[in-house]
């Protein structure tokens, strides 16, 4: 019994970090979101090539057509949809073009997923700089959301990024990066593919290497002090992540966290090196069934959470595997429920009186089944137009179960208001990927450039030729 725990246990606590399952495209009639956003769209092109690519812009043109851009489509809030639209589908878009050792360097088409980039990495010994933690998004896909990830040391995905091509409205390639063609560059990173479709992309690399894994268990108090003295000033802490309690036995009290340091030894990295693959998906994804259920099973696997978290405790590991977070077991298929995500981003300062601000908020919904909530560090970063890292922030991603009915998601509305408004007064921020239940007023507050972002769209698509679901949302 004790190993079933070790399996079902090392697939959650990496897997429930991001990840939620959307139903993939095969059809004109794209029900996306977990079905709180079906949206009946005019068909599906795909382009294995810059020239097909190209002509779909062109044919748009011609017809009047509105394009949206789709990779993996796990995107929440209809960024990857628009009624009526041709969706472009970016997957068969996804060579690897080129690693160049030397320069640790790789470029890649936007179609290619992160899994697709370590695979060809992996033999030169080296790895992302950054990338989400799942490794089964195109790297497009996290391009237009701006995401991020693990790595504490190298900033965020978008100062990874040392060029990329994009094809716009008109057909025309442009060169983009920090230096050619800066200020659309930025709108692009985290733009949500409203400004054209990115081709392909050159990011920086390191190292892979081995690490060690250290964990540690304490209220969520102590939990700053920790991560500044444990993690932060500790040069060799190269990647982390925690989670705080949803079980009713300690809700939003215990937390455990998960640091990965670079081993002192590397002497055994070769022994580690080789890419781990997922399997035993229906272990965990019965457990984590029961804790969608009761509060007795969100007991029993917190308590098995924390117990796993000491085993491991020294564990060696590569940086490619700590970067390969298994996500199957979590697809989930219920005809009258779904689930979502969300995530906010507080200031590291603020954590401490935000965390019983948010419980609160939790405690006076019943109904609300929080199933999960990871924590992670994100720099400060405000080179994006739509930059969520105002300052050194903590990333709380809430993995919430929710009925479909119209009485679900506006009881879910309600909550996520309230959340947001807590989150908003604690100087925080929220994440644009997922359903759009946030206000317009609190899109605005969140995100101050908001105005200029909708102005550049404007301006480099004036006919808004790519399009999509959360734009026609909250555009003034």
């Amino acid at each position: 019994m004790k190993t079933v725990w070790i399996i079902l246990l090392y697939l959650c606590v990496f897997g429930l970090s991001v990840y939620v399952y959307s139903t993939q495209l095969n059809g004109p009639a794209a029900e996306l979101h977990q079905r709180l956003l079906p949206v009946e769209i005019k068909m599906v092109k795909a382009g294995m090539s810059e020239g097909e690519l190209k002509q779909i812009v062109l044919n748009a043109e011609k017809t009047g057509d509105v394009l949206s851009i789709a990779g993996m489509q796990h995107s929440q809030g209809g960024q990857t949809v628009y009624p009526n639209g041709v969706m472009v589908d970016m997957k068969p878009y996804n060579q690897v073009i080129e690693v160049n050792e030397d320069e640790k360097t790789v470029t890649v088409q936007s179609g290619a997923t992160w899994s697709d980039i370590q695979e060809a990495i992996n033999p030169y010994g080296l790895s992302l700089k950054v990338s989400q933690s799942q490794n089964i998004f195109t790297v497009g896909g996290s391009l237009s959301v701006n995401a991020h990830g693990l790595d504490i040391r190298n900033g965020g995905l978008t100062d990874t990024v040392l060029s990329m091509r994009l094809l716009n409205a008109e057909g025309d390639i442009l060169q983009l990066s920090p230096s050619e063609n800066k200020e659309l560059f930025y709108a692009v990173l985290g733009g949500y593919g409203l400004f054209g479709i990115i081709l392909d992309v050159t990011l920086e690399l390191t190292d892979d290497e081995l690490y060690e894994t250290q964990t540690a268990s304490m209220p969520y108090r102590d939990y700053p002090a920790y991560f500044k003295r444990q993690v932060q000033d500790n040069p060799d802490a190269k990647m982390h992540l925690a989670r705080i309690s949803i079980a009713p036995e300690s809700f939003m009290e215990e937390m455990y966290t998960i640091t990965y340091k670079t081993a002192e030894d590397q002497t055994p990295f070769p022994d580690y090196q080789k890419l781990k693959t997922e399997n035993l998906v229906a272990v965990p994804k019965f457990f984590l069934g029961l804790s969608r259920i009761n509060d007795a099973g969100k007991d029993s696997f917190w308590n098995a959470q924390t117990a796993y978290t000491q085993q491991i405790d020294g564990n060696l590991v590569s940086r490619n595997n700590v970067m390969r977070s298994d996500s199957e077991f979590m697809e989930y298929d219920n005809s009258r429920k779904t689930e979502i995500l969300q995530e906010y981003f507080v200031p590291v300062d603020q954590f401490e009186h935000y965390i019983p601000a948010l419980k609160a908020v939790v405690e006076a919904n019943p109904d609300f089944n929080l199933l999960n909530v990871t924590i992670r560090y994100v720099g400060k970063n405000e080179d994006a137009v739509l930059s969520y890292a105002k300052e050194d922030m903590f990333s709380l991603v809430l993995l919430i179960n929710q009925g479909t009915d119209t009485e679900s998601v506006q009881q879910t509305q309600d909550v996520v208001q309230e959340m947001i408004d807590v989150t908003l007064k604690h100087g925080g921020s929220y994440y644009l990927p997922y359903f759009g239940y946030p206000t317009k007023g609190q899109l605005q507050e969140a995100y101050p450039r908001t105005g200029e972002f909708f102005e550049l769209k404007d301006r480099f698509d004036p006919d808004h030729r790519f399009m999509n679901l959360f734009y026609e949302e909250y555009r003034p």
